[in-house]
């Protein structure tokens, strides 16, 4: 997709490799560093203030109360990625040698709605692998894929092997539970297998300043039907709060194809291609740079609603069953 290649390069050489060298490798000097990193930026600032009153500036006023000159590396650590999680946004980390500082509070203050005990029960051990993808025929005729993470790379002839495999089924599902993402590239590839014209599937702005309002225009996002082997019938993509990133746009890219449905829980989010910059003192800090939206032109940063809200249950869960997997047979079966 020529535009989101168009805005990584223009981020890239805006913020790619950004040194605050006019600032001293000291705890105020790292923190002043930082916030004004993440001040000059950050693509969501607009956006959370209407969402849930972020004030940027008064973030900062209320961490340069905890930095002083005496703080250990470990104390100002936990300072700057307290910090960062004011922005409730899993792609704004802090990387140093020692420690990966996070904000996973989108995925782990939620329902898991996902079993690998119980997916053991309905791969069986006779599934095939296929790249990144495991598959099988479930006993109802489905077809089952599994994709654990977008970092894994699928060709095309990867593809075609699985859809040749699935070709006499009745429905697919394509389960993407806990994919907390990775490469653009293997969910628009994945995403053309379903697509039978160029479909409209978001827009996305890239920042042209330091403002936090200083965006470009809405450039639109499409998806082009693969020249290869394309699956026609209906389907469902399975959802939990652990479908994050590039997994979050493959459900928005879904979303626009008529015989695909969505089920499960709302996805974790994480709407912005990420970017990175480097603090006085070495550390690595990576922030969202580049907002996205669906084809609505509403921003799913916060995670795109499924179109059937299903969790697993107790009672399926001893009975060795799935039950957001059970809902998609019975759907794709009607």
């Amino acid at each position: 997709m020529k535009k989101i290649l168009t805005a990584v390069i223009v981020l890239s050489a805006l913020f790619g490799c950004v040194t605050e060298d006019e600032l001293p490798d000291t705890p105020q000097g790292n923190f002043e560093a930082l916030w004004k990193i993440i001040d000059e930026r950050y693509c969501y600032f607009d956006y959370k203030q209407h969402e849930y009153g972020l004030d940027w500036n008064s973030v900062r006023t209320k961490y340069a109360q905890r930095v002083d000159s005496h703080l250990s590396t470990q104390q100002l650590f936990e300072v700057l990625t307290d910090m960062l999680s004011e922005l409730r946004d899993g792609h704004v980390n802090l990387r140093t040698a020692f420690d990966y500082g996070r904000y996973w509070a989108w995925k782990e203050n939620y329902p898991a709605n996902f079993s690998d005990t119980l997916q053991r029960k309905y791969l069986g051990t006779d599934y095939r692998i296929a790249a990144g993808l495991t598959y099988r025929i479930l006993d109802d005729n489905i077809g089952y894929i599994y994709y654990g993470s977008f970092t894994s790379a699928i060709g095309e002839g990867n593809l075609d092997e699985v859809f040749n495999h699935l070709l006499t089924c009745n429905g697919l599902i394509v389960d993407i539970r806990d994919n907390g993402g990775g490469e653009l590239t293997n969910a628009e590839k994945l995403a053309a297998r379903f697509c039978n014209q160029r479909t409209l599937v978001g827009y996305l702005c890239h920042k042209t300043g330091t403002g936090h309002s200083d965006f470009s225009d809405m450039e639109p996002q499409y998806i082009e039907p693969s020249g290869r082997m394309r699956w026609q019938k209906n389907t469902v993509v399975l959802t939990n709060r652990g479908v994050f990133s590039a997994a979050n746009e493959f459900v928005k890219y879904m979303k626009c194809f008529p015989n695909v449905k969505i089920v499960g829980d709302k996805t974790g989010g994480g709407g912005g291609l990420p970017f990175s910059s480097t603090l006085p003192c070495g550390w690595t800090v990576r922030l969202s740079a580049c907002p996205m939206y669906d084809a609505q032109r509403r921003d799913t940063e916060f995670g795109i609603e499924p179109d059937y809200h299903v969790s697993l249950t107790d009672d399926d869960f001893t009975k060795g069953r799935d039950t957001i997997i059970e809902f998609a047979r019975k759907l794709l079966a009607e």
